[in-house]
C-alpha cells in the first residue's frame, strides 16, 4: 500500500516551527536567519551525543549513510525531548541531487518517523536541484542569494576564526568575535539587508580588520587539515566534536569552505545536462551562476577553499593589510 506522507503546506510557514540539522555550525547559524527573513520560524538543533547515534541506529538499518543515521537520530531525539508542539513541527532537511545518497534521506526520515509513532510531522526539503516541486517550502531567488551570502560570510568567519583561535593571547577571544559578526550579519539579513554582492564586498574587510584587533602571539603549531565526507567533516554530531579535541592538542585546525560543496552540486547538475540531456536553460543558468562565483571571487580575491597557512590571510588576499 502507498503512503501518502503529511506534506510541508505554504499555510505552514506561518503555524509551524521548523526544526534544522546542524552540520556546518556558523552557515547554518547564519542561514537561520536567511528562513526567518523570509518569514519561516525555525529553529538549530543542537542536541548531541551517542543517545542521538544509537536512537537513530534503531529506526535507520546500520549499512545506511552514517550521516543519515545521525541527522535523522537528531531529529528523533528532539521529537522525544517534549520541547516541541508536535502538531506544529516541521523538520528540514537538504537535498543535494545527483548521485550523492543525501538526496535520499528525506525518504528514509520519512520512513523513521513513522515508525517512531510520529506520522504527523511534515518534512521539507532545502535543495537547489527542484527536487520535492509539490512541497510548500521553495528555494526562491531571494532565499537563495542569502543562503549564498550566508556561506560566504560563514566560510570567511570560520577560516578566521580557525587561524587566529590558536595563537589568540586571551582564550576564547575568537570565539566571542566570531558570533558577535554572527549576530551583526543576523541582524543585517533580517532586515533584508547584507546579501548582495555590494554589501558582502564592503563588509569583509571589515571583518577582517576586527578580527586583527584581538591580540596573538604567533609560535610554530601543527597545522591539521580535516577533508572528508561533508556532513562528518563540519558537524560536531559527525566527526566526536574533532576540531575542539584537535585543538585541545594545540593544533591549528582548518576546513575547506563550504562554498567549493555548493560549487560542486551546481556543477553536478549542469555535467547532468552534459550526459543525459534536459532543459537547456538550467545548463545555461548553472553555468551563469558558477561563472558568477568566479567573477565574484576574483574582484574580491576570495580563496574557495582555505589554504593551511600561519597567517591569517585565507579569507580573502585583500584583507592581508588588516592582519
Amino acid at each position: 500500500m502507498e503512503y501518502h506522507y503529511p506534506k510541508f503546506t505554504p499555510e505552514m510557514k506561518k503555524t509551524h516551527t521548523i526544526l534544522i540539522p546542524n552540520m556546518a555550525v556558523t552557515q547554518f547559524r547564519l542561514m537561520e536567519y536567511a528562513l526567518r527573513c523570509e518569514g519561516y520560524k525555525c529553529e538549530l538543533l543542537g542536541n548531541c551525543g551517542s543517545a542521538v547515534a544509537q536512537l537513530g541506529l534503531k529506526y535507520v538499518h546500520n549499512d545506511t549513510c552514517y550521516p543519515a543515521l545521525l541527522v535523522i537520530g537528531q531529529f528523533l531525539d528532539a521529537l522525544n525531548s517534549g520541547k516541541y508542539d508536535l502538531e506544529h513541527t516541521a523538520l528540514l532537511i537538504t537535498q543535494t541531487g545527483g548521485g550523492c545518497r543525501a538526496s535520499n534521506y528525506i525518504h528514509l526520515l520519512r520512513k523513521a518517523l513513522v515508525k517512531a509513532g510520529y506520522p504527523q510531522i511534515p518534512v521539507a526539503s532545502l535543495n537547489f536541484s527542484g527536487l520535492e516541486k509539490d512541497s510548500g517550502f521553495q528555494m526562491t531567488l531571494p532565499l537563495a542569494r542569502k543562503c549564498i551570502a550566508c556561506i560566504f560570510y560563514g566560510d570567511m568567519l570560520c577560516a578566521l576564526r580557525n587561524q587566529v583561535a590558536p595563537y589568540e593571547n586571551e582564550k576564547g577571544a575568537a570565539d566571542r568575535m566570531a558570533d558577535r559578526w554572527i549576530a551583526r550579519l543576523g541582524r543585517a539579513l533580517l532586515a533584508g539587508k547584507g546579501f548582495t554582492s555590494r554589501e558582502m564586498k564592503h563588509t569583509f574587510p571589515l571583518i577582517a580588520k576586527e578580527f586583527a584587533t584581538i591580540p596573538v602571539t604567533r609560535v610554530p603549531k601543527v597545522k591539521v587539515g580535516v577533508v572528508g565526507e561533508i556532513y562528518v567533516k563540519y558537524s560536531p554530531l559527525g566527526n566526536n566534536d574533532l576540531q575542539k579535541f584537535l585543538e585541545s592538542q594545540d593544533c591549528e585546525v582548518n576546513f575547506p569552505g563550504l562554498m567549493g560543496f555548493v560549487q560542486y552540486c551546481a556543477f553536478n547538475m549542469g555535467e547532468d545536462h552534459v550526459l543525459y540531456g534536459g532543459k537547456l536553460a538550467v545548463k545555461i543558468g548553472i553555468d551563469q551562476f558558477l561563472n558568477w562565483l568566479d567573477v565574484f571571487g576574483e574582484r574580491n580575491n576570495i580563496k574557495f577553499t582555505v589554504t593551511i597557512s600561519g597567517d591569517v590571510e585565507t579569507a580573502t588576499d585583500g584583507m592581508r593589510k588588516y592582519l
